[in-house]
């Protein structure tokens, strides 16, 4: 049996609709691609725009 990737604590930094926003996540990886995808679930299904998806490591 393979194990999960560990889970991490991680700074999202994006805009929304053109406005700088800030959200945490815990993602297995910094990639922007998760980040996306955890932003777009947080936002649902709705018509705004996420765009400049930048990821850091949580202090």
């Amino acid at each position: 049996m393979s194990t999960p990737a560990p889970v991490a604590k991680y700074a999202i930094s994006y805009k929304l609709n053109g406005e700088r926003r800030f959200e945490f996540a815990l993602l297995q990886s910094p990639s922007a691609d998760e980040a996306l995808a955890a932003l777009q679930k947080m936002h649902g299904d709705s018509a705004d725009i996420i765009s400049d998806v930048k990821v850091s490591k949580a202090l």
